[in-house]
């Protein structure tokens, strides 16, 4: 079968346009100093592993098996890694605005669903952070765009909370809220059914609430861990399914 063939001006207009491109990508690289030095820190990094350890990359291409899932906040000051120092492989991360753990997203289900089934990780650590952008314009009345929708659930934690967070001095009131909005993850998390099946099944798995101490680089454990099934209301601990 003969294969259909650009005409000659096609091919020089599209090779045109290949090589613009590339130009455009070389020069924004060229101008952007920030881009320069992620992209020269990586290749100074995975030169110093590899003369620490020549087998180091080998072997982390092989696969992962984490002990650790962590849901965290997006804030850019929650360098996962560098404040556990740990290294790749070790924690299995996902984060977003105000570290939220909807029982109807998707994705951040699919995570744990993961994490917890498949990786069979030991340890589930929900992250909030003091001074959360996020959490701080959930108890505001400004717009935040999209984000009115995501928030909107830490802004019902507010208001059922409200009379103990509003007697708590202003400089606490966000801080307050961002680790209630913590336990609320755990307590959702600790209900879900493929915690349970862990559970279940025998395993060992941990749910803890954490807030990183941004003026000190320290994590407080909340110390609301759920450790079994004993600590869930019975309501939610579902039979398996029949098949």
């Amino acid at each position: 079968m003969l294969r259909p063939t650009l005409p000659l001006s096609n091919k020089l207009r599209f090779g045109s346009i290949l090589s613009n491109n590339r130009m455009m990508a070389n020069q924004v690289q060229e101008n952007n100093s920030s881009i320069n030095g992620v992209i020269q820190n990586n290749k100074d990094w995975a030169l110093e592993m590899q003369v620490k350890n020549p087998e180091f990359f080998v072997e982390l291409a092989k696969g992962q098996s984490p002990k650790l899932l962590w849901v965290g906040c997006s804030d850019s000051r929650m360098a996962v890694d560098v404040m556990t120092q740990t290294n790749p492989g070790d924690i299995f991360i996902h984060r977003n605005i105000a570290n939220r753990v909807p029982s109807e997203d998707l994705n951040v289900l699919s995570v744990i669903e993961y994490a917890v089934k498949h990786l069979k990780v030991e340890h589930v650590i929900i992250a909030g952070h003091t001074g959360c952008g996020g959490i701080k314009a959930a108890m505001s009345s400004d717009s935040v765009g999209i984000l009115d929708h995501w928030l909107r659930p830490v802004k019902d934690l507010y208001l059922a909370n409200q009379e103990e967070i509003d007697r708590l001095p202003k400089a606490d009131r966000v801080d307050r809220l961002g680790e209630l909005n913590v336990i609320q993850g755990v307590s959702t998390i600790s209900k879900l059914p493929v915690v349970h099946d862990a559970w279940n099944e025998g395993r060992e798995l941990y749910i803890h609430g954490w807030m990183l101490q941004l003026n000190t680089g320290l994590l407080k454990d909340l110390d609301i861990s759920v450790t079994g099934p004993k600590q869930v209301p019975s309501i939610f601990k579902l039979n398996a399914a029949e098949h």
